[in-house]
């Protein structure tokens, strides 16, 4: 599920690149999320039990998603990548487990990091400026990063307070009343930015195309694989999905529009990876363990005579 989510996140940049070329950025979300939130409803009234959230608690719940994790960080997003290429846009966003741990500091006290969890932490932002440098766009295309850096900051603080807040609405109603709630936000902010109207825009099959992946794969089945993750391991660590999702972009943009992947860029992506393995150094030491041993690298570990021995059935 991690890996499906950081695909789709990481592609989601180059639609993103399509459709702002002919959508202004806060109408472009608007479309984005009115179309997914469509998709969720009609799932919701299938599939749960109850298709909108009881109760003040869980209302509170939806109303702090849709205005932080909808309209606030993808108005932000999305004028902020008007200004710097995809692959940038991506490693910027990736800052968020970095700031993530910082509200969750003081919001979610089971969640604090250790050393090794800190370290990982400094390791995956050692790797987003290697990369933000060696693209040399980022000092000339300040106003995007800015833009891209609160994008972060939103996202990380309205996911740790999503966790900590009572209410636990079920995820699919959750996400369709989020995203119509961001939606309808992101309507009413568009005409304020002086953004032109739908009559305005020179429609395409591929700007199309680009809206409708961003809608149903991107947001819709995208938002609910996030809030599952949310709920099973917890908002720093999902939030390590914003480190898979440059290397997702990257590879992405080479392979389609043809954008060169240097050794700058590699060496970046080797310093995220560091810093993931050292977040979840206890969950990948037995595994790595497991292959030495079958590599015949390690010894395996023999059941020492204090064990306790298992009773015959």
């Amino acid at each position: 599920m991690f890996a499906l989510l950081a695909v789709l996140w990481g592609t989601s940049f180059m639609a993103i690149e399509v459709g702002l070329e002919v959508l202004p950025p806060a109408l472009f979300a608007a479309l984005r999320y009115d179309i997914a939130g469509l998709v969720l409803f009609g799932y919701a009234l299938v599939a749960a039990e109850d298709w909108r959230p009881r109760g003040r608690d869980e209302w509170v719940v939806v109303f702090v998603g849709g205005a932080l994790l909808i309209g606030v960080h993808f108005t932000l997003l999305f004028s902020g990548q008007r200004y710097v290429t995809s692959g940038v846009a991506a490693i910027v966003l990736s800052l968020s487990p970095v700031l993530t741990p910082l509200f969750a500091w003081t919001m979610l006290p089971e969640e604090r990091l250790d050393f090794f969890g800190f370290l990982g932490v400094f390791l995956g932002l050692v790797g987003t400026v290697v990369i933000a440098v060696s693209s040399g766009s980022v000092g000339g295309q300040l106003l995007g990063v800015v833009l891209l850096f609160l994008a972060a900051a939103s996202w990380a603080f309205g996911s740790v307070l999503v966790k900590r807040l009572p209410g636990n609405p079920p995820v699919a109603p959750m996400q369709a009343w989020m995203m119509l709630l961001g939606s309808g936000m992101l309507h009413i902010v568009s005409p304020l930015l002086g953004e032109p109207g739908l009559a305005q825009v020179a429609w395409s099959p591929l700007v199309v195309g680009a809206l409708l992946f961003l809608a149903v794969l991107c947001s819709a089945v995208g938002f609910i694989i996030y809030f599952v993750l949310l709920d099973r391991i917890g908002a720093v660590e999902i939030s390590l999905v914003s480190y898979a999702v440059p290397i997702v972009a990257a590879v992405s943009g080479w392979a389609v529009l043809g954008e060169d992947i240097g050794p700058a860029t590699i060496t970046g992506f080797l310093f995220i990876l560091a810093g993931f393995a050292f977040m979840k150094y206890n969950a990948l030491g037995p595994v790595v363990r497991d292959i030495g041993v079958r590599a015949g690298l390690v010894a395996p570990k023999h059941v020492s005579d204090r064990d306790p021995v298992p009773a015959d059935d």
